[in-house]
């Protein structure tokens, strides 16, 4: 009868160990999936100010997608026999530049609704006011000189427009130009096609200079860059005439 308590003994010893060998890796498991739920969860935190960010490497990367076809067409028409390329293959490439501005400007953010304004209250009525006795008529002021016009710098006699407005009428004007290169290059015309081939240089050189300048981007800090050009100073406008010399407003009887 003493051998029975030592084979309890060593079953329930063999149990424990079987429990453990199940046990003991999904507990491993657990652990693990715990813990790169808790490093995924860490790593998530957005970085602060990648909103700016994004939207600046948004825009750059948004050139890019335009260069590459706008480039393509462009070394074509150059490298084409007198400029001249068949009609189905200029419609193909300038399909492809204007499926890419397509998709730029589809994906550009809409532009949020102004609420609209509250009622306002109606005023209430007011008293009538007594007749005042007539006022003598005032001597006449001497007319000021006119003030002579500021000089205009670039588009500022137009108002200040939004970066995207800037942006859109860039991609409009390369659009139109490649238009017009389609035409060139299908015309027979040789001395057309270089205009055409300059004008839509200078579209790109546009679209390129609008996300830049109008992107919000980090102004350059390359040594030897030219210097934006200023606005010019006011300080040699001449001086208002002196109002000193008007004569008095003769006082008004009282009522």
């Amino acid at each position: 009868m003493r051998g029975l308590p030592a084979r309890r003994i060593a079953s329930s010893v063999l149990c424990a160990t079987v429990l453990i060998g199940i046990a003991g890796p999904a507990a491993v498991a657990a652990d693990n999936d715990s813990a790169r739920k808790h490093v995924h969860a860490a790593s998530s935190v957005p970085v602060p100010g990648a909103d700016g960010l994004l939207a600046q490497v948004k825009g750059l990367g948004d050139v890019g997608s335009v260069l590459t076809p706008v480039t393509d067409l462009l070394n074509q028409v150059l490298k084409a026999d007198n400029g001249q390329l068949s009609a189905d293959q200029a419609q193909k490439l300038v399909d492809t530049v204007n499926e890419t501005v397509a998709k730029i400007t589809a994906a550009a953010p809409a532009a949020p609704a102004v609420p609209a304004a509250p009622a306002v209250p109606a005023a209430p009525a007011v008293p009538a006011t007594p007749a005042l006795p007539a006022t003598p008529a005032l001597p006449a002021t001497p007319a000021l000189p006119a003030l002579p016009a500021l000089p205009k710098s670039g588009d500022d006699s137009k108002g200040k427009r939004a970066p995207a407005d800037l942006a859109g009428d860039a991609l409009a004007s390369l659009q139109k130009a490649v238009a017009s290169l389609l035409t060139a290059v299908t015309s027979g015309d040789v001395s057309a096609v270089v205009p055409a081939v300059t004008g839509v240089v200078t579209g790109l050189v546009n679209v390129v200079a609008a996300t830049l300048l109008g992107g919000g981007l980090p102004a350059p800090s390359l040594a030897g860059l030219p210097a934006l050009p200023a606005l010019p100073s006011t300080s040699s406008l001449p001086a208002l005439p002196s109002t000193s010399s008007l004569p008095a407003v003769p006082a008004v009887p009282g009522v």
